[in-house]
């Protein structure tokens, strides 16, 4: 593992690795700010207009028995 270290600057890997994790956690944080239900800044929105059904469907139709052969 020591010889890893002889390859690459630890102090270099080590900034990038820190620098790589920060821009993901703000890529995920600012993923979850711009959902509905993980917005812990502003709540869920309740003014969203959610399409539902208002009226019953009607019944369903059977199908024509069929013609009478000859």
């Amino acid at each position: 593992m020591w010889r890893i270290w002889l390859i690459f600057d630890p102090r270099r890997a080590l900034t990038a690795l820190f620098i790589f994790l920060f821009v993901l956690a703000l890529l995920i944080h600012f993923i979850l700010l711009s959902t509905d239900r993980f917005n812990w800044l502003e709540g869920p929105r309740h003014g969203a207009v959610k399409m539902q059904q208002n009226s019953a469907m009607p019944p369903a139709q059977s199908a024509p028995a069929a013609a009478p052969s000859k």
